[in-house]
């Protein structure tokens, strides 16, 4: 696995480091019965029980895997970090697209914590991209899988 830095705010550590316990302390105890029920049928050459727990265990400790990197090369951005003068990760941005006079608010996150319908975006998608580095009052022009769309950038905060 690379050691690609993983830009995280201290609520996404948060909520990663939950995850991981939970995978080691709860996850992992279910899996294990299942084998172990599973085994107990016998024959495991037609035990779909089987072939789902283990299919479910590997996914689990593939993960457990992922997160412990994330969490080993974060860079954890505080709020004193974060600039209002410029977007930068972890800004909250108000924007206003142009086309449909829509206000949306976005938080510019890092690509771990990314979650568009609770409008935390990527600094590494399209919009993010586009994001980083303006000012108030700049427009900004994203091309996105539909077409090309124009924001204006009303507030940066915190």
């Amino acid at each position: 696995m690379t050691n690609k830095e993983f830009i995280l705010t201290p609520e996404g550590v948060m909520k990663l480091e939950q995850e991981l316990i939970h995978l080691k302390t709860v996850k992992r105890r279910e899996v294990a019965q299942r084998i172990k029920q599973a085994l107990a049928f016998g024959d495991l050459s037609e035990n779909s029980e089987y072939d789902e727990a283990k299919n479910e265990q590997a996914f689990i400790e593939g993960r457990i895997v992922s997160l412990e990197n994330m969490l080993k090369n974060a860079k954890i951005i505080d709020d004193e970090d974060i600039e209002t003068d410029s977007v930068s990760v972890g800004s909250i941005v108000k924007i206003l697209d142009v086309e449909f006079d829509e206000i949306i608010e976005y938080t510019i996150v890092g690509s771990a914590e990314a979650n568009p319908s609770q409008n935390k975006i990527s600094n590494e998608s399209p919009v993010g991209k586009a994001l980083i580095g303006k000012g108030v009052g700049d427009e900004v022009t994203v091309n996105v899988p539909d077409g090309i769309i124009k924001f204006k950038i009303l507030e940066i905060k915190k």
